[in-house]
């Protein structure tokens, strides 16, 4: 049972996380398109890993500037989550994105060599 609510809880704080980061003025996050990809709650609903990716920009930096955005968000997030307890955040970038990209080049990179070489045998 705590398990199902976890996951709403999760999925909830991902939806309103996305909303939450258009407003952000910061520059190291409004000048990148960060997107939440997911987030992680505790069981006690205390502490909350979010996982963001970014296309352009500095991963370090925009960290930075989400830890300096935090107190807003922590803000923002109480007013929307009715949660007794409001977790605290840490934010980790996601690098599974750039990692499928890179299997997906590699992929490609084995058909064209595989297709390359059934060429040069039917000659």
């Amino acid at each position: 049972m705590a398990s199902y609510r976890r996951g709403r809880v999760n999925e909830e704080m991902t939806r309103e996380l996305a909303e939450i980061l258009r407003e952000i003025k910061d520059p190291r996050v409004s000048d990148n398109f960060v997107s939440v990809t997911s987030v992680d709650v505790t069981p006690d609903l205390k502490y909350a890993k979010i996982y963001f990716s970014s296309i352009t920009g500095d991963k370090k930096d925009i960290k930075k500037g989400l830890v300096s955005a935090s107190g807003y968000i922590r803000k923002r997030l109480a007013e929307t989550l009715n949660l007794r307890v409001t977790p605290e955040l840490s934010f980790l970038p996601d690098d599974s994105i750039e990692y499928g990209a890179h299997i997906n080049s590699l992929l490609h990179k084995i058909e064209s060599s595989a297709s390359d070489g059934e060429d040069t045998n039917d000659e």
